[in-house]
């Protein structure tokens, strides 16, 4: 019954048919299903002895020390942000160099500008310091 529905929806579905979402929602149930049942099995079929060595956190052997909240530097955070937004504008440049031909002077003007834009965001960049590792 359930494979005659799945490909009477798959010949020819109609979007006023009731039977249209049946193979979405059979996909869905399935799936919430046996996400609940491995979570299940897992947890009963999990160890359950909860000693102190087993709930204290993992260090790789070395001993711990100090506290895990310590305030770190932003220029860390400054310059892995201002890698990522550089490097997916460089990814950019990729569809121009694959169609440059078929693009023309006005993908050649669209790159320009684009490359304009880089530029005016990297010069700010440089000119308020965010590269600078003196302190």
């Amino acid at each position: 019954m359930i494979m005659y529905l799945l490909q009477a929806s798959a010949v020819s579905p109609s979007p006023d048919s009731s039977y249209w979402y049946f193979p979405v929602a059979l996909q869905l149930i399935f799936a919430v299903g046996f996400i609940a049942t491995m979570m299940g099995v897992t947890h009963l079929l999990g160890p359950k002895r909860k000693t102190s060595d087993k709930l204290e956190n993992f260090a790789s052997g070395i001993a711990t020390h100090g506290d895990a909240r310590q305030p770190m530097a932003i220029k860390y955070f400054l310059v892995a942000i201002l890698f990522v937004l550089f490097d997916v504008e460089v990814i950019f440049f990729y569809p121009y160099a694959v169609n440059f031909k078929a693009l023309g002077w006005n993908g050649f003007v669209a790159v320009l500008m684009f490359v304009t834009f880089f530029l005016a965001g990297f010069i700010y960049i440089v000119k308020k310091g965010a590269l600078r590792w003196e302190e």
